[in-house]
């Protein structure tokens, strides 16, 4: 594990709102820096998923008969 002391510039009402939080969670400023980063590295790797898969329909759309061979596998719980 690696120590990494990092600066940031912040303004106070975040600090305040943050400082809330994490006695809330009996925490520290630092364990909850680290959860937030890894939070939204993993959203901006999603992000960038579901371009890509919106990139891949759009470039190959689905066509209107695609999926009707799976219609008789269907079960909606109606009977």
């Amino acid at each position: 594990m690696w120590i990494i002391i990092a600066m940031m510039t912040s303004d106070d009402e975040l600090v305040a709102t943050a400082d809330k939080i994490v006695k809330k969670l009996k925490t520290n400023r630092s364990a909850f820096a680290l959860v937030a980063l890894r939070d939204a590295m993993r959203q901006v790797n999603v992000n960038m998923l579901e371009k890509r898969h919106k990139k891949g329909y759009e470039r190959y759309p689905v066509v209107k008969t695609e999926f009707d061979v799976w219609e008789s596998e269907q079960e909606w719980g109606d009977s």
